[in-house]
């Protein structure tokens, strides 16, 4: 079985994340989803593309988390969550998944 790029493991724990704490109401849970996401993502950036990259993809991680919060105020909550994914996921194919 192939590897799952860490694009889409990225990208899934930050829409992943803002759905299941839409829908269920428990937003600790989609923060659970988010974490458990963002580790996966980090430990294989790491091995993938090394420390200096998997720190910068991480924090572009987090940081794509805490700006969709005042970018959905101006663009909706989805949209918002969707931007910031789609520039995470490209920013992990880029550096970690490209060569793979």
């Amino acid at each position: 079985m192939a590897k799952v790029p860490t694009a889409l493991v990225a990208a899934g724990g930050l829409v992943g994340g803002y759905g299941v704490a839409r829908w269920t109401g428990k937003r600790q849970l989609g923060g659970a989803v988010l974490a458990v996401a963002g580790a996966a993502a980090a430990q294989r950036w790491r091995r993938q593309a090394g420390g200096t990259a998997a720190g910068v993809l991480t924090a572009a991680y987090v940081a794509a988390f805490a700006g969709s919060h005042p970018l959905a105020k101006k663009v909706g909550a989805w949209p918002a969550v969707f931007g910031v994914t789609g520039a995470v996921a490209l920013a992990s194919w880029a550096v970690a998944d490209r060569r793979g």
